[in-house]
Parts: C-alpha cells; structure tokens; sequence
C-alpha cells in the first residue's frame, strides 16, 4: 500500500522558500503568479494491512517525526 503525505506550512506561518519562488517567477515574467506555498511530499510504501490500522500508525508517524505539527499541517492520502 502506498501511503502519501502532503505537509504544508500553516496559514501565517512565514515561508521564505515559497517566497524565493515566486520572486525567481516573477522574475522569469510569470506575472500571473500571486503567492507560492512551498511543502513537501513523503512517499511511504507500507506492507499491506488493514486500512484502518495503517491510518492510525502513519498519523503517529506525522504527529511524531513527520511533521512539524506546530507550524504545519499534513494531509494523508492512501493508493493501493
């Protein structure tokens, strides 16, 4: 089962990579850019068990290790 986790910063939390971004954009003239938020994205493949259990352990793993849960948010996203 392959588990993917999106982590962003939070809202008003300063992102000064997405920052750097969106200058080099503005700079190279896509000026339909208004603001960029820079995450991050954590592929894990799990050995198959139940859906439910897996949920439970990989929200441990973000609470623990994976995010910073004080100045970011994660979402997790299952494919079998």
């Amino acid at each position: 089962m392959k588990i993917i986790v999106n982590i962003q910063l939070k809202e008003g939390v300063l992102d000064p990579q997405g920052k750097a971004v969106l200058h080099a954009l503005l700079a190279l003239k896509f000026n339909e850019v208004q603001d960029v938020r820079v995450g991050k994205q954590i592929i894990l493949d799990i050995k198959d068990e139940e859906y439910d259990a897996t949920q439970e352990r990989v929200t441990k793993m973000c609470e623990e290790l994976l995010a910073n849960t004080v100045i970011e948010t994660y979402s997790i996203d299952t494919e079998q």
